[in-house]
């Protein structure tokens, strides 16, 4: 049913269309709609024999769904930047324990400073934790990749993170085509849980493991991920047969078959180089886009194949290691091995929020049509006001907060600016 609807009622109404029966609930925006429209079907009766919990932290959310679904129930929860670390423990517990729990990561940038704005700061920093991640490009995959979650997760007994953009996304009005529950019922069998707990028959879960025997339990956990690429793909081209719609997968390729700059992105940027890459083309510069769905698995075999005949690949990277530059870049780099004429830049764009322009990829990808791109960039950085903190604080031993220091210093540096 076509709906023009928030980014965060879709997703509920996805949610709900998988007949969750543990929702765990503690607020942080730009997560916080979503939950509260889930209470509010629970509440109405519009979703059924499902315990809605209000829990009182997000380490308590994750702690909830690890029970509900060691219980026997299909858990869902959701989160966002410092609340996906608070309850970091819990989610290193969740992966380990092999627990097919559903959480939405509504991404958006860690402080300090405080920052509310969407980058994949949270997200990308749980990339080792041991969930599958999978990154949504609009609502309406947002939307396809909660339902697709469920079955992959159950399929390999494995937690799912759905990373969609952060108010970009979650607070964005489109029109998006909500599948009928006889759909997602045909597309997602009833819940089989592998293992549930009985008071009758009592059994202890999360045993300690010592060294004789942790690095062959991590090998496991290894395994089951690169066993789920497979799974992955699969389900996505179920989906397709069952609602009639192509989403999800492990990559998307947009006008790439001769690309000699290959643009590499995730989420919701990609509908912007989307648009670039076509008016590029219109002047016959030969522009591609690789849109990374699955980022952990990671999906290397098909990266490695996406690359092979192309000059350079540009990677658009929305967190940031400090130290050394971008997330996504290393797993490019990791990925194509064996590609020793390609070249490969890294470029920081959209931190904290900061819009990214069409005009300001425009020349990126022109830049790496000229060979002319750093190895490592930053999208519309202010240099003269850096430099001259940088300067300042060779100078001065007592400098003060950076961050207030930079906020002044780039409104004086647009002052009388239209």
């Amino acid at each position: 049913m076509l709906k023009q609807i928030e980014g965060s009622l879709g997703v509920a109404e996805a949610v709900a269309l998988c007949r969750p029966e543990v929702v765990c609930a503690y607020p942080i925006s730009p997560q916080t709609h979503i939950v509260e429209n889930l209470g509010a079907m629970v509440k109405k009766g519009t979703l059924t024999d499902c315990e809605f919990i209000n829990v009182e932290s997000e380490f308590a959310a994750m702690s909830v769904a690890i029970g509900g679904s060691v219980a026997g129930g299909r858990a869902y929860t959701a989160t966002a930047s410092q609340g996906l670390l608070y309850m970091a423990e819990a989610v290193y517990n969740a992966s380990g324990l092999g627990l097919p729990i559903v959480m939405t990561v509504a991404s958006r940038a860690i402080g300090a400073p405080i920052n509310i704005w969407n980058d994949h700061s949270d997200s990308l920093s749980q990339r080792d934790c041991g969930w599958i991640q999978l990154f949504a490009e609009d609502n309406q995959e947002a939307v396809d990749l909660h339902i697709q979650a469920f079955k992959i997760a159950e399929e390999v007994s494995l937690p799912v993170m759905v990373c969609m953009d952060g108010f970009v996304l979650t607070h964005a009005f489109e029109r998006m085509d909500i599948p009928t529950q006889e759909q997602v019922d045909a597309f997602l069998p009833p819940y089989d849980p592998r293992q549930s707990l009985d008071p009758e028959n009592p059994v202890s879960i999360g045993a300690m493991v010592g060294p004789e025997a942790f690095t062959e339990v991590r090998y496991l956990a290894h395994a089951h991920h690169l066993q789920s690429l497979q799974v992955i793909d699969r389900v996505s081209k179920e989906f397709e047969e069952i609602i009639g719609r192509k989403t999800g997968g492990l990559i998307d390729l947009y006008r790439a078959e001769d690309a000699e700059v290959m643009v590499i992105a995730l989420g919701s940027t990609i509908g912007t180089i989307k648009d670039v890459i076509d008016e590029m083309r219109e002047d016959g510069k030969k522009v591609g886009l690789l849109g990374i769905k699955a980022y952990r698995p990671f999906p290397q075999q098909e990266v490695f194949a996406a690359l092979e005949k192309v000059k350079t690949a540009v990677v658009i990277d929305r967190a940031l290691q400090v130290g050394i530059g971008g997330v996504v870049t290393d797993d490019i780099i990791r990925s194509t091995r064996g590609l020793d004429k390609l070249n490969i830049c890294g470029v920081i764009a959209g931190l904290g929020g900061r819009p990214i322009y069409k005009r300001s990829l425009h020349k990126v990808f022109d830049a790496a049509l000229r060979n002319e791109l750093p190895e490592l960039s930053f999208l519309d950085l202010e240099e003269k006001v850096v430099n001259d903190q940088l300067r300042h604080e060779q100078e001065e031993r007592h400098i003060g907060p950076t961050a207030e220091a930079i906020v002044r210093a780039v409104a004086d540096h647009h002052k009388g600016e239209v």
